[in-house]
């Protein structure tokens, strides 16, 4: 570990995580009809009419996305047998976060992450802390339902793109936190000279996700120090994130020494009461989500 250790610290982070990024997008990338999609709804411009022209020329998406919105998980009334219906029903940015998973979840295949755990775990993870996260803002009464939802999902991509370029680091990173208890970030940092926050952010910046969901990826694990407008988005992430480690809801190395009184949401932080009521939910909500998962 020693040798790998010192190559990692004398080289720039910044580097190190532009070369793995480059690497994975030509291993990894996101289907040409998803990057559209979000770039569409993140267009103040668009219409709904435009979203559903660009899902339309892809049969299999949209047999995905109505499976999505017929499934228990959205509870609508009665069967939505078409998109526009859905996009209507739904709006723009829950549709585009269907076919966001939809696109994600071809990525984390079934490969071995690390011992005990593959990369499908790693996507029933970030599917229950996106799914958390909706709910806890949902029960916050506040309007980043959707965000969340999103910002939830693509928190840990960072993980995928060690798994595609350094996957035996990886299994040296989870075999050091089984051992020893460590914080994850650091163990990595230990062995690769930067950790899953830094890589997400920069491959969410090429995948052009949201500012929103680049800053989750970059902070989820210490949103404390953030300026005050990302506070709230980050906290949530962390929240559900720790949550669904404690739980051992899939992949839950990354989160298991975090503390729920760190969320860095002061005031605005869920309660005990609904952190309580959450965990007491998770299996139930975690069902409705199989959809998404699959």
């Amino acid at each position: 570990m020693g040798t790998d250790a010192g190559i990692a610290a004398a080289k720039d982070p910044k580097l190190i995580v532009a070369e793995a990024v480059r690497k994975v997008a030509t291993i990894a990338t996101l289907p040409e009809v998803t990057t559209r999609i979000i770039k569409t709804v993140e267009d103040p411009r668009s219409s709904a009419t435009q979203l559903h022209k660009i899902v339309a020329h892809d049969p299999a998406l949209v047999t995905r996305i109505l499976k999505v919105v017929n499934s228990s998980f959205y509870g609508l009334p009665g069967q939505i047998a078409s998109i526009e219906r859905a996009i209507v029903l739904l709006g723009l940015n829950a549709v585009k976060n269907i076919a966001v998973a939809a696109s994600l979840g071809q990525l984390f295949r079934g490969v071995k992450l690390c011992d005990g755990f593959t990369a499908k775990d790693l996507w029933t993870h970030c599917v229950a802390v996106a799914v958390t996260s909706r709910e806890i803002a949902k029960s916050m009464r506040l309007t980043i339902a959707d965000e969340a939802f999103l910002a939830g999902m693509i928190h840990d991509i960072g993980l995928l793109v060690s798994l595609q370029t350094a996957p035996e680091q990886l299994q040296r990173v989870c075999a050091d936190v089984k051992k020893g208890n460590l914080d994850f970030c650091q163990a990595e940092r230990a062995i690769n000279g930067v950790d899953h926050q830094m890589l997400g952010a920069g491959l969410a910046e090429t995948w052009k996700f949201p500012k929103s969901c680049q800053i989750v990826a970059a902070h989820h694990h210490n949103p404390v120090n953030l300026p005050e407008e990302y506070r709230t988005l980050v906290g949530i992430i962390y929240t559900a994130d720790t949550l669904c480690c404690q739980e051992g809801i899939g992949f839950n190395l990354t989160a298991l020494q975090q503390n729920l009184d760190d969320q860095g949401m002061g005031e605005n932080a869920p309660d005990e009461a609904l952190i309580a009521d959450l965990r007491t939910k998770l299996p139930a909500l975690l069902d409705t989500a199989g959809a998404i998962a699959a």
